[in-house]
């Protein structure tokens, strides 16, 4: 007789002490001995008088090393309830509770428990031993007090096979006709209030410790354990489970799934997607997705030519469920085909296709494969009918979050929308998907995104003569490039004397005088072109001719740019600088919008040229669950020229540690009359709305170029910032941020106010100009309450 201790640590004692008897056999068998029409009444009586020495076995007994001691008679006693005929069927074993002390195991128990190895521990599944005097209590509420607490989970032994590699799952059901609970002298019993009062504190142990105090009741006798391998149903359970799963190790689960719920480690999992088009089919996996059928990114034609017709009707038209048995039987009879090779090539022996439609026009196929011939069938393969319906769900569920990252991947680097108003869009595309959905309106067009009554806020901080200092590095390079190509054709002449080297020298003389006079538009292609079809192809004939030219050639070479094809010194030192400090101004300006977002959500949007230059609009239309207050666009005012000062600074401190200094000059644009801005679906962003708000956009273009009424001096200058206004509110309005700023030593005085020139249709405009301080700026921050009392101030004038 088996015997198997137990493998659970006892860290306290239990409500229940644990008497082991076999006294319900013994009353049993004096049964049968007393029936004369039984057939067993001989063995009763003699087994009866085989064990009248045995008192111990009927009165029970507290030592479990007795189990080992009378191993044999116990054996033999329990044959009764293990009869030879269902010894290789039941998985059956006595036990005893709470103990877990197993014995007496059936044949099929037995040789489940050797196939497991000799380092396996016959354990439950996901047992919480701390719960353990609980669950004794409730035992015995359930046994002698007839009360049904529904606490029993199902107890399941996972079993490993070390022959097949698989793991087994078997149920477990405790026949409890073979022993008796009862309470021990001086034990109080419980009161149906005590009931109550349990049932509502579970986790009270305390409570329970004292209605079920340590030792109270006994328990006589054994238990019988009876085993259900439910390996198809747990499988199915965890094959369920992992198609939810979001994790890595996701795909390798659902694969030992699949295994379990075949009974093989042969079987794999893998899966493959195509276009359906009226042309036909087209694969389009990606690299990192594992599918047995490796096509390449084949054309409609070569995936028709690589399947057989069954294939292509039945899993990619029907959208029916194939299995193929046998690989080498179907490459016959397909003249073996495309399909037939590539499983042939990695040992494939049978399969089955199962169709998941993912979407209009894009088929999912799951792949079943096996090394093995048969062991994948159109019979076991109605297995997976019970898990494709999750399959579907898990697969959408895939492509709904990959479709997610690709719009998160559009919005972020293509068309991001501002968070401030990304609440209006999901409100129109929501409308739009339910109009779509219900099937009884044809759904219209997205309507258009417009905002009403928002004031616009526009700021500049542009690079001084950027054209100017980008001409002038172009000059200097070009120059510097023709004067090489002179060198090398000098010292030709000098040494070959040839009439052609003369007039080549003359060209390059006349280009370098064309471009010293000033840089047009094509003078770059045109030098480029003249340079490879006129000097370039004399260099290749002057390498072979001289090594002192030779070397004159390959220092001119060397100084080239290989993409540009142009010396790319000057230039590119101007474009560095520029992309640097454009880089640390856009970086500067969006972190202090995250701060400004916090005081009152508003649209912001910035670019980047030969400077910056931002847009920002505020307003009630903008905002969901805020409430607008003209203090607001005061508050962003005043930050805005704040703003100002403090990128003047970052610029003026970078100045000298860039390659070709640079200096900005600020612009801000005042308009206190609300307009519209609607976004453009087709150029993806925002614009103003109306014939007569697009007025605010013409300002926006030209007022850079603006010069001072009756003088010829820009309005933007390096070390100031402009306030460009057409109404006197605005300038009272900025006269006092100003003279607050002046007073944190952020402005110079004095202030100028200017009338500008008129511009093209653009007439009225003045201006606030005031000097940007660069010796205190860094040295001064301003607060939150400093902007709020500026704002009070204001208002309370």
């Amino acid at each position: 007789m088996k015997i198997i201790p137990s493998n659970y640590t006892k860290s306290t004692d239990l409500p229940l002490k644990l008497n082991i008897s076999f006294e319900a056999i013994f009353e049993y068998l004096e049964r049968v001995a007393k029936d004369d029409t039984n057939y067993l009444q001989s063995s009763a009586i003699q087994l009866l008088e085989e064990y009248k020495d045995y008192s111990i076995l009927r009165d029970g007994f507290e030592d479990f090393s007795n189990l080992e001691k009378y191993q044999k008679e116990i054996d033999k006693l329990l044959d009764i309830l293990f009869p030879d005929l269902l010894q290789s069927n039941e998985i059956k074993a006595a036990s005893i509770p709470f103990e877990f002390t197993t014995f007496k195991l059936s044949k099929r128990f037995q040789q489940i428990f050797d196939d497991a190895g000799e380092d396996y521990e016959l354990k439950l599944r996901n047992f919480d031993e701390s719960n353990i005097y609980i669950l004794t209590c409730t035992f015995i509420l359930s046994y002698y007090y007839k009360i049904s607490t529904d606490f029993k989970r199902p107890f399941i032994f996972d079993i490993p096979n070390k022959k097949t590699g698989i793991t087994k799952h078997y149920k477990t059901l405790f026949n409890g006709d073979f022993f008796k609970v009862k309470p021990l002298k001086d034990t109080k019993l419980i009161t149906d209030e005590d009931v109550k009062l349990l049932l509502d504190n579970f986790n009270n142990i305390d409570l329970w410790r004292e209605k079920f105090p340590p030792n109270s009741y006994e328990f006589k006798g054994f238990g019988i354990m009876n085993l259900f391998d439910v390996t198809q149903d747990e499988s199915l359970s965890k094959l369920k489970e992992n198609l939810l799963r979001k994790d890595e190790n996701g795909f390798n689960e659902l694969e030992k799934s699949i295994s379990n719920l075949y009974d093989s480690t042969t079987i794999k999992m893998g899966f493959s997607k195509y276009n359906s088009t009226k042309e036909g089919l087209r694969f389009r996996n990606y690299k990192d997705e594992k599918s047995f059928i490796q096509l390449d990114d084949c054309s409609t034609k070569e995936c028709q030519d690589f399947f057989c017709g069954g294939i292509i009707d039945n899993v990619f038209m029907n959208h029916e469920l194939l299995a193929i048995s046998d690989l080498e039987a179907y490459g016959k009879n397909s003249n073996y085909n495309g399909f037939y090779k590539v499983l042939k090539s990695q040992n494939i022996k049978s399969i089955i296709l199962v169709p998941l439609q993912l979407k209009e026009g894009l088929l999912g196929v799951l792949e079943l494969v096996s090394t093995k011939k048969y062991e994948l069938n159109s019979i076991n393969a109605n297995k997976l009918k019970d898990v494709i319906p999750v399959f579907k769900v898990a697969i959408k569920r895939y492509m709904e979050e990959f479709e997610n990252k690709l719009e998160s991947v559009i919005q972020e680097n293509y068309t991001s929308l501002h968070p401030t108003v990304k609440w209006k869009f999901y409100e129109e595309a929501e409308n739009y998907l339910l109009k779509a959905e219900s099937g009884n309106v044809e759904p219209s067009n997205l309507k258009s995104i417009v905002f009403e009554n928002v004031i616009p806020l526009y700021g500049q901080s542009d690079i001084k003569g950027s054209s100017i200092a980008r001409n002038n590095a172009i000059q200097a390079d070009l120059i510097k490039q023709l004067n090489l190509a002179s060198k090398v054709i000098e010292k030709a002449e000098t040494l070959y004397n040839l009439p052609i080297y003369s007039d080549l020298l003359f060209r390059l003389n006349e280009c370098v005088e064309n471009i010293e006079k000033g840089l047009n538009s094509g003078d770059e292609i045109s030098l480029t072109n003249f340079l490879k079809k006129e000097i370039y192809p004399v260099f290749n004939h002057l390498k072979t001719l001289d090594e002192s030219l030779k070397n004159e050639v390959t220092n001119y070479m060397q100084q080239i740019d290989p993409q540009l094809h142009v010396i790319y010194d000057k230039r590119k030192k101007y474009e560095v600088s520029v992309n640097i400090l454009n880089e640390e101004l856009a970086k500067y300006i969006d972190t202090k919008q995250v701060e400004a977002q916090k005081m009152f959500p508003h649209y912001f949007e910035r670019y980047k040229t030969d400077g910056i230059d931002y847009n920002m609009y505020i307003g009630q239309s903008l905002v969901q669950n805020f409430t607008y207050n003209e203090m607001y666009l005061n508050n962003l005012r005043l930050w805005q020229l704040q703003l100002m000062c403090e990128v003047e600074n970052i610029a003026h401190e970078l100045k000298n540690t860039l390659e070709h200094p640079l200096e900005i000059a600020s612009l801000i644009l005042v308009h206190s009359t609300p307009l519209a801005i609607r976004f453009r679906m087709d150029e993806k962003r925002f614009d103003v709305d109306g014939a007569y708000n697009i007025r605010y956009e013409i300002i926006k273009k030209r007022i850079d170029k603006a010069l001072i009424k009756n003088t010829n001096e820009r309005l933007t200058q390096p070390g100031k910032i402009a306030i460009v206004y057409s109404q006197n509110s605005d300038a009272q309005e900025y006269l006092k941020y100003i003279k607050h700023l002046q007073s944190k030593k952020l402005l110079l005085s004095p202030i100028e106010d200017v009338e500008l020139e008129d511009l093209q249709g653009i007439f009225g405009l003045k201006a606030l100009r005031v000097g940007v301080n660069y010796n205190k700026a860094s040295e001064t921050k301003i607060t939150l309450n400093d902007l709020m009392d500026v704002i009070k101030d204001e208002n309370s004038n």
